[in-house]
């Protein structure tokens, strides 16, 4: 996807209001050998774009100051209750150098699992994206996840995957999380109401008398 910024000149608080009154973004783009560059966007160009996966998970060009360069979205923040954002941070990235990413996952299969057709199970999503590392132009925009063969006794794991060429999931050492799961949802009882018994329908308990016997 492609987008433009310019150079921000002015900054500080009080500029950055003054972008946000006109229906500018200001941001930051940061990384490779240049120092980090204060830009400035048009609003909602980026307003629309935030909508898109794409957008979160790809690289991206963008066209600063006439001049293209590769970036990444790394951060943004978001107006908390205006649809407005209020900042944005790319990240530039070099064709030689690996970058970590969180990748959106796509499920498919699920339909035809025997967990849905022969168990009439509920499926987990555990997770719905995954952090990989690759080089830039092996970023995929997505992974998908093939669910055909998911049961109740054996969901799946990250290592089930089939990743990409080029493209490694970063994991902590001997961890594989479940990425789908399928659970069979317990069967409601109809239980018949207890029967209601009258008060009066309860024989009373005869009482002892306490009186002292005569003398």
């Amino acid at each position: 996807m492609k987008f433009t910024a310019v150079t921000r000149k002015a900054q500080g608080t009080g500029a950055s209001r003054r972008l946000r009154r006109a229906d500018k973004l200001p941001g930051i783009v940061y990384g490779g050998k240049v120092a980090a560059t204060p830009i400035e966007l048009d609003h909602n160009e980026i307003f629309h774009a935030l909508r898109k996966e794409k957008f979160h998970a790809s690289i991206l060009e963008m066209v600063l100051d006439g001049k293209s360069e590769r970036v990444l979205l790394r951060s943004f923040q978001m107006h908390p209750y205006k649809p407005q954002v209020l900042h944005i941070d790319f990240q530039r990235v070099a064709a030689d150098e690996p970058i970590r990413m969180n990748v959106p996952l796509h499920f498919v299969g699920e339909e035809t699992s025997p967990a849905v057709v022969a168990e009439k199970a509920n499926i987990n999503h555990a997770i719905s994206e995954l952090l990989v590392s690759c080089l830039p132009d092996q970023l995929p925009e997505h992974i998908t996840v093939d669910l055909s063969g998911l049961t109740v006794e054996k969901p799946i794991h990250v290592s089930d995957i089939t990743l990409p060429e080029g493209v490694t999931a970063i994991l902590k050492p001997n961890e594989d999380p479940t990425v789908a799961s399928a659970v069979i949802m317990a069967e409601e009882v109809d239980e018949a109401p207890a029967e209601e018994v009258p008060a009066d329908a309860v024989p009373a308990t005869a009482e002892k008398s306490e009186e002292a016997p005569a003398q």
